[in-house]
């Protein structure tokens, strides 16, 4: 008995209660109709099972039979046959359920099939999760059904939601408790779950993360639903750097009407960390794609739904050393592009002019090195042009710079917000009242009523090209389309008319008070746009006790020497300011005389010659041009071809025996320009240097300070120009710098080495150009130095002091900008505000806004005289001087202009003279002085 009370309970009660949970574990009651159903299902089954086998063999039968599908098969329909000859049998439990694990792998393989039959590859993290999902549901569902079954033996029945809600509770590891098995079976067979779903769950979900990683390396794909209801943009490229990505978007997105676009990027590396958290950022998790593949491959571009983009956007890799390789990869994304998607207009990057051609049937093509030395060139002829386009380029709402307490970094950070815009004249109220005035008419009474300056028109859209500043010819018609610069389009103006010329009826004090003079000047530099100034007094020493008088500007070609007085006007009687002539709304009207030169010549007068001009030039088209595709520009010429020794500066030849720049003699400084070798692209630096509109008097020598010697077809190309020379040589030795006449010079400008781009560091790739400029800056401190810079951030090394107080007032100030969301904090750099220094990235935005403003690329092509068309203006300047000051506000020098040479103003160039509050040591004084020596610029359209 006490044996019998240990073991818990006496013998025979207990062998009744284990016999009877077994017999209601074991046996079911099974109906005849069920059971006909479970055989004829069964043997429907083995047969299939054996013939697939049959049909599958393929020598190894061992391996076929002791596979697990075909094992589970046998024990689940084998018992079933056998109850057809054994009537005992048919109430015998078979765990029918386990045959959910062979459906999953039926649905699987049917998957498989199914995308084979229909040539449609399945995605691989789909495959995964559709795999998990059965794994898991087959584990509930065995688990269920299995613990429901075992728990008929025990003394809690349970439901079959029970046994689900119990099954996931337990695969949780929640286990709350109130539900447990309470016979050693079911305990048994929840330890044998467990452990299967250790065993097989980790692997699935394992596979499942390495597919999602793999997956977001790759990128998503843009879905054609999505295709066929929204908007979006491909931005193909090599690798992903967050800046130019950064600065595309911001670009883009900062047109309203292209908030709802998607962007889809398309490249073939991996995303940096810098990139990832760039792409998680609110403003473009929403609206920025990633796509890691090739534009190459239609798959890839199938992703992209390129043949459903708006446009394709292909840019170029600023940091790199081989950019003809470059090149060559993105002829090949264009053309594959063009094959796959031949209705998606393509926005095409790319470094040399030569390879143009290669393109041509893309909509809008920029090529780096034809902007890039057209706006070096242009630097030289008007300061800080190139400062000009950048900010005419960028998207800006003019508030930089707003919360300064210094007066020319506010009035310059209102008019960087100046764009070029377009409108029809028609549907304009800018200009719809000067139907058939003169262009100068309309440019002036626009400028003066709404503060808009227009600069150019179309005559017929579509068919002919626009035309800067046409002049008093062009009568203005409906079907114009004009082209302005102002703050913001005319459909989002306030059309309150103003009168920003008027003046403050009270006089002015005397000008002349104990020998000095008081004048107005603008307090800002390299101010753009074409609002008018405000003026502030500075006072004038030793200035000229009078200011002749003249009937006219003076003009030699395009460069004045002042602007005239009125007759009998002189400096002590301009307390009242004097009159201006009106500007006639039509070439002929009055008696009022305007100079305007010929611009329309027939093909057979060029070349030609100007009878007070050089005789040894002539005008006419470069007969030797560098590469395919170059635009025809009328140039200043020798008459005679230069023989290929004479080219090189210090060589002593037959024709030539002088060994120094400062033998030569020449009548104006020289330009010099280092480069590491002579590219094609040095052909439109010449060409803006050389052009018609130029007096041949004021032709400045270039010089080509060069580390490899040019080709000879180079050297065959600028033969025909007049005082143009190379030489071998490098920046980094001073002897080749005072060689090539750095002394003579008025402008050095310096050409970023492609051969220092840094591999392991893209902000590095400047270092050498960085260093060499502050040598030259620290030995000769009179050069003017035009640096091309590779990253736009770098420039803030340029002309670099230490201990410069003001220079680190202005980084505080571009790191505010930058957080206020300003796409060009960098504005305020002073190398940048002069001029001085340049980025080719800072083009990038051309291509960016020729998709809402096609014109934009050939506007900046003639601006900058890389192209000319019949009939358009010029780019040029002229130096306000303390004698031409009588003429006080902006608005009346538009006015000037306008009544006698029929030039438009587009922008002031402004020096001013800034004192470092904290000099460095040994210095008694620092100051900056940015641009050329003599004040005021204006920027013209001639």
């Amino acid at each position: 008995m006490p044996w019998r009370h240990l073991m818990g309970g006496s013998g025979p009660h207990q062998a009744l209660e284990t016999s009877d949970w077994r017999e209601r574990i074991f046996w079911v009651d099974r109906g005849d109709y069920l059971l006909f159903v479970q055989v004829t299902v069964a043997i429907i089954s083995l047969g299939e099972t054996i013939l697939v086998q049959y049909l599958s063999y393929k020598g190894n039968i061992l391996q076929q039979i002791l596979s697990i599908e075909f094992i589970l098969e046998i024990c689940l329909t084998v018992p079933f046959i056998v109850t057809i000859f054994w009537v005992k049998l048919r109430k015998l439990f078979i765990p029918v359920f386990l045959n959910c694990w062979l459906a999953k792998q039926s649905m699987q393989n049917m998957f498989n099939d199914l995308h084979r039959v229909m040539q449609k590859s399945q995605s691989a993290l789909a495959q995964q999760l559709m795999i998990l999902c059965a794994t898991l549901i087959c584990l509930v569902f065995i688990s269920a059904c299995g613990i429901q079954q075992l728990q008929r033996g025990g003394n809690r029945q349970l439901t079959l939601f029970e046994s689900i809600y119990f099954t996931v509770v337990t695969l949780s590891t929640v286990g709350f408790g109130d539900i447990h098995p309470d016979i050693w079976p079911s305990q048994l067979f929840m330890l044998c779950f467990i452990i299967a779903a250790l065993l097989i769950l980790p692997t699935q979900f394992e596979q499942l993360a390495y597919t999602w990683m793999e997956r977001q390396k790759q990128g998503g794909a843009y879905s054609s639903h999505r295709a066929q209801t929204e908007k979006h943009v491909v931005v193909c490229t090599t690798t992903l750097q967050a800046d130019t990505v950064l600065d595309f978007l911001n670009e883009f997105y900062s047109h309203p009407k292209l908030q709802d676009y998607y962007v889809v990027l398309l490249s073939p590396c991996e995303l940096d960390p810098t990139m990832k958290v760039l792409l998680q950022v609110p403003m473009w998790a929403q609206r920025v794609i990633f796509i890691q593949g090739s534009a190459l491959k239609d798959t890839d571009l199938a992703r992209c739904r390129v043949q459903d983009a708006e446009a394709c956007f292909i840019l170029s890799t600023q940091n790199v050393e081989n950019k003809e390789a470059v090149d060559q990869h993105t002829i090949m994304r264009s053309w594959a592009i063009k094959d796959f998607a031949p209705e998606c207009p393509q926005y095409v990057q790319i470094f040399r002019p030569e390879n143009k051609f290669h393109v041509k049937f893309a909509e809008h093509v920029v090529c780096v090195d034809e902007f890039k030395y057209a706006l070096l060139a242009n630097n030289c002829l008007c300061p800080a042009t190139s400062t000009l386009v950048t900010l005419l380029l960028h998207t800006s709402r003019g508030q930089e710079g707003q919360t300064s307490s210094e007066d020319w970094q506010r009035l310059y950070g209102r008019c960087s917000g100046n764009e070029i815009y377009h409108i029809k004249l028609s549907e304009s109220k800018f200009f719809g009242e000067y139907k058939g005035k003169s262009f100068t008419y309309a440019s002036f009474h626009a400028h003066r009523k709404y503060g808009v300056s227009l600069v150019g028109v179309q005559q017929n859209s579509g068919v002919s090209t626009i035309q800067l500043n046409p002049g008093p010819r062009h009568i203005m018609k409906e079907s114009d389309i004009c082209f302005y610069m102002n703050i913001t389009k005319e459909e989002n103006s306030a059309f309150i008319l103003a009168h920003p010329n008027q003046e403050d009826s009270k006089p002015d004090k005397k000008l002349m008070q104990g020998g000095e003079h008081t004048s107005k000047v603008a307090s800002v530099i390299a101010s753009v746009g074409t609002m008018a100034l405000e003026l502030q007094h500075t006072r004038l020493i030793n200035a000229p006790p009078e200011i002749n008088q003249i009937n006219q500007i003076n003009r030699t070609g395009s460069r004045r020497t002042k602007l005239e007085l009125p007759s009998g006007l002189s400096t002590a009687s301009l307390q009242k300011r004097p009159s201006i002539a009106p500007v006639p709304a039509l070439l002929e009207a009055g008696d009022i005389k305007i100079q305007v030169e010929e611009e329309t010549m027939s093909e057979e007068s060029v070349p030609y010659m100007d009878e007070d001009e050089n005789p040894e030039y002539v005008r006419g088209f470069p007969p030797v041009t560098p590469y395919i595709g170059t635009s025809p520009t009328l140039c200043h010429l020798k008459r005679e071809k230069r023989p290929l020794c004479c080219l090189e500066l210090v060589q002593v030849c037959d024709h030539c025996n002088y060994k120094s720049a400062k033998e030569y003699q020449w009548p104006n400084p020289a330009i010099i320009v280092a480069a590491d070798y002579a590219s094609n692209g040095l052909y439109n630096f010449i060409v803006p240097l050389r052009s018609h509109a130029r007096p041949s008097n004021t032709l400045n020598p270039i010089v080509l300070l060069l580390e490899r010697r040019p080709d000879t077809s180079f050297l065959e190309t600028i033969c025909h120009f007049p005082m143009v020379y190379w030489m071998l040589g490098s920046i980094d030795f001073i002897d080749d710098l005072l060689r090539a006449g750095i002394n003579l010079a008025d402008n050095i400008v310096i050409v970023n080495k492609e051969s220092s781009n840094s591999q392991e560091e893209e902000t590095l790739a400047d270092c050498n150009t960085i260093v060499a400029v502050q040598t030259i800056f620290r030995l000769f401190p009179s050069a003017n130095i035009i640096t091309e810079l590779t990253q736009s951030s770098n420039m803030r090394f340029m002309q670099f002091q230490a201990n410069d107080s003001y220079s680190y007032e202005l980084a505080k100030l571009e790191k505010k900008e930058r957080e206020r969301g300003s796409h060009i904090s960098y504005m305020f750099r002073l190398p940048f505000a002069a001029g001085n220094v340049f980025s080719a990235s800072m083009l990038d935005t051309l291509l960016y806004q020729a998709f809402v403003k096609d014109y934009l690329i050939t506007f900046v092509r003639l601006l900058l005289g890389i192209d000319q068309a019949v009939g358009s203006g010029h780019l040029s300047c002229m130096k306000i001087t303390s004698d031409d000051l009588w003429i006080r506000t902006y608005g009346r020098l538009y006015q000037k202009l306008c009544s006698t040479t029929c030039e438009i103003p587009i922008g002031i160039y402004r020096t001013q003279v800034k004192s470092c509050r904290s000099p460095p040591a040994n210095h008694s004084a620092l100051s900056y002085l940015i641009g050329p020596k003599g004040g005021k610029v204006i920027i013209l359209l001639s």
